[in-house]
């Protein structure tokens, strides 16, 4: 198999004490989210993103709103390298949301602002779940207006309400794997990966790259994650394990 790299995608980064931090643990990636579509606005977001730039990373932004003039607005404050949307496209009860408002929206973004990229979450289900989402069918309607699918973990109850990420459940891999080998477009396995489990996952999904939020987060003093502060050892950690996974599946 040729050489390449995977990419490592660290959220969530708000703030560029954090965004330096990561970077110097060698993190290709770094991911911000916009919490509210009324304080759209956040300077130290900003400054996040400029420490990326300054260090030619790359930098995704999520907006939990998708009102087209206050993201427009958005995207021209900060600039990011990616704009990442991760609506669940499911209801808790297994419907399915109407997806062709949200493809409009990606290709009404990709004429306005051509140089940045767009980035889509796919929801896959846990290992164990009996609940079946066509990945493979959303795949196809976003394609044509993504740069990169994102796998994330569909709990049907989602911890931010609507909006995929931050459950610390993985994914299918085989439902994953099967979306790597069918998209036309780089596809970055997320969803519960952490130091311990990120080699298995890059070994049986082959990913462009790997996303950690929740399971690289920092613990409170019950053991649970503390959003927006990492840990940096498990991110330092998390890289290594890439990495070694990256040897071992291209020198194969």
């Amino acid at each position: 198999m040729k050489k390449t790299r995977i990419a490592v995608q660290i959220y969530e980064i708000q703030d560029p004490r954090e965004a330096e931090g990561v970077i110097e643990l060698g993190v290709d990636r770094i991911g911000s989210v916009i919490l509210s579509e009324k304080d759209w606005k956040s300077p130290a977001v900003k400054e996040a993103i400029l420490v990326s730039k300054a260090s030619r990373v790359k930098h995704s932004l999520i907006p939990l709103f998708d009102t087209k003039d206050v993201l427009f607005q958005a995207i021209e404050y900060y600039e990011p390298d990616i704009v990442h949307f991760c609506e669940s496209l499911y209801t808790a009860q297994g419907g399915r949301m109407p997806w062709e408002a949200l493809v409009e929206l990606q290709i009404s973004i990709k004429e306005r602002f051509p140089r940045i990229e767009l980035m889509r979450s796919v929801p896959i289900p846990t290992p164990t779940s009996i609940e079946r989402i066509p990945t493979l069918e959303i795949a196809r309607c976003f394609e044509a207006a993504s740069d990169y699918f994102l796998t994330d973990t569909w709990l049907g109850n989602e911890p931010v309400e609507g909006y995929l990420g931050i459950t610390g459940f993985t994914c299918n891999w085989i439902s994953a794997g099967r979306l790597v080998e069918s998209s036309s477009i780089p596809v970055i396995l997320a969803g519960g990966l952490s130091p311990e489990n990120v080699y298995e996952g890059v070994m049986a999904v082959k990913p462009f790259g790997v996303d950690s939020c929740t399971r690289t987060n920092a613990r409170d003093g019950n053991g649970q994650p503390v959003r927006f502060k990492k840990d940096y050892e498990k991110v330092k950690v998390f890289v290594k394990e890439t990495r070694r996974a990256e040897k071992d599946l291209f020198d194969s």
